[in-house]
This record gives C-alpha cells, structure tokens and sequence, in this order.
C-alpha cells in the first residue's frame, strides 16, 4: 500500500469543474461488478469468480444502508478524474482526501443540487462508506486478498443559519487511491456516460471501454459471462429480456451492441464502436476500387505490349 497522505491547504482551495477534465476510472473496477445495479435497496452480496479462477470480487452491504450503487461510483469517478488532473499538472504529493462543496460535485456529475440531490448525496457517501469489499484483484499470490471500503470518511458542511450544505470533504481508501495513481490502471470515459439513466447500461459501457476499446473486430462476449460480470441479481430470462432491450434502445456512448454467437453457438453480444462498420465497408469498397484499377492498368500494359509487337513485326515484313 502506498503511504498515506494528508492534503494541503493548497489542494483545498480549488478542484476544478469535471466538465474541464478527463473523465476516469479504474480498468480494474470496470470490469467486474462491484456495484449494485438497482437503485433500491441491495442487501443481497455479490459473488464474482473469473472463468479461470484468478480473479473473485465479493461485496457486502449492512442493512440500514445498502450497497453502493452504479452511480454512487460516479463520486469515485470525479475523485479518480481530479487526481489524474493533478498528477498530469505535476503535482507529485497526492492528496488522499479531496476537498469540494456539494454543489460542485452534483453539478460535476450532472445531477440536479434541489434539496432532495443533497440528500441522496450524503446517502451515497454513506453506501461508499460502509459497503465491504473483499476481493484477489492486485494479490501478488493466489492465497493473498485485500479487503476494503469505497471512502474511509467524509465530511459534509452546512450553514448554522440556513442549512444549506456549504463545503464537503471525502477521504479515499488506501486501495482505491492506490489504484488510481497508478497511471496505468485508468481508462478515459465518455462523458455522456452519466447521462445513462439504466443500471445495465451502465456496467455494459464500461465493460465495453474495458474489453473492446478500439480494437478492429470489436469484441464478443457470451451472454453468460456479461451476466456474471455486470454483478446483476436477475434471473437468466430477465437479464435476457433486459440486455435486448438495452441492444434495442442503442444507447450506450461509443458502442454499438448486437446479438451473436459464439463458435459453440453460445448466445453473445458483439461490442463495436459506433461507425466501424461503416469505416470497414469503406475500406473494403476503397480495396475492391483499388485492385479494379490496378488490374486495369495491367491489362493496359499488356494490351500496348501487344501492339507495340504487332507493329514491330509488321515493320519487319
């Protein structure tokens, strides 16, 4: 674990507007499922072990809380997309605990700052706070697992005389803030992703950034295996009719989604950024042109080849 920080009045004075940054997450958290997916109450754990076993996540929630939900995560994103602001303006000193005011951070994440999103916001940080998590992800030996909370603390200031809520200060734990100063382990997110109002949808997207990226082909994924990974509590046969209509609605930023089947014939989704398609039609038209051309070209060599000896022969006569 890194060793811990403490922030400076420096980084109290001022982060800035998420709308100017980055937006980030860790690969590590995108993945796999450490968020509920409804935004009622989950009392219910998640239990997650990769197909090969190396990899397991369980979460936990005490129930006059619930657990974190998919868009509590959103606060993380903030904290994880400031520190790398900070970190690429060269400050080398990290501050575990980041310093705002609520509104700032409602706006930040595109939510409304009406009394009621106050409320919810305090009742996020206290999901992030107290949900438990264990998990081998970053264990350096199969026996080895880390267990931790989303945030250690937070505070949330408010006026004496109007009750308004003032400034708010939230403090990371160790291995969340280790992950994301870790340069290597962020992936940079679209922005409209917090406008994605759906659960599934959301734990869809950022499986999508993880796994396809921008690789040529895009990537499939059995439906299986998404079930297991988006940590849904969903029957089978819902989750299907679900995922369909997520596939329907075509929603998600930067991926197209479309049902397919694996070589077993497995139901599966094929993840594919938007306009590839189209880019690989283009460039399949623009080779068929090409070689079209280059054919053309030949045949016309060898046609003035031709002629060129006819009338070499017809000059000798």
């Amino acid at each position: 674990m890194s060793k811990r920080r403490d922030p400076s009045p420096e980084f109290d004075l001022f982060i800035p507007a998420l709308g100017d940054l980055s937006l980030k997450d860790q690969r590590e958290v995108m993945e796999r499922p450490f968020f509920s997916l409804q935004k009622r109450k989950r009392l219910k754990p998640i239990e997650y072990q990769s197909p090969d076993g190396d990899a397991w996540v369980r979460v936990q929630a005490i129930p006059d809380y619930g657990m974190a939900t998919i868009w509590d995560a959103d606060i993380l994103i903030w904290a994880a997309s400031t520190l790398n602001r900070m970190k690429q303006q060269g400050v080398n000193d990290l501050p575990r605990t980041l310093t705002t005011t609520p509104y700032d951070l409602l706006r930040a994440i595109k939510r409304g700052t009406g009394g009621r999103d106050y409320q919810e916001l305090q009742a996020a940080l206290l999901r992030l706070q107290t949900t438990s998590i264990t998990t081998s992800i970053r264990a350096t030996t199969r026996r080895q697992k880390a267990g931790f909370n989303w945030l250690d603390s937070w505070t949330f200031d408010t006026d004496a005389d109007s009750e308004q809520p003032r400034g708010m200060t939230l403090t990371l734990s160790d291995w969340v803030y280790d992950g994301i100063v870790n340069e290597k382990s962020l992936l940079t997110m679209h922005p409209d992703y917090f406008l994605l109002s759906g659960g599934l949808e959301r734990a869809l997207y950022r499986i999508a950034r993880k796994h396809a990226g921008s690789q040529r082909g895009g990537w499939v994924c059995r439906v299986e295996l998404l079930r297991d990974k988006t940590g849904s509590d969903a029957k089978p046969k819902e989750f299907n009719r679900m995922l369909r209509r997520v596939i329907e609605a075509d929603q998600l930023p930067d991926y197209g989604m479309e049902l397919t089947h694996t070589a077993d014939k497995s139901p599966a989704v094929l993840f594919r950024l938007r306009g590839e398609a189209d880019a690989l039609a283009f460039a399949e038209k623009t080779r068929v042109e090409e070689e079209r051309r280059l054919r053309f070209v030949a045949d016309q060599r060898r046609a003035n080849e031709v002629d060129a000896r006819m009338d070499q022969l017809a000059g000798r006569r």
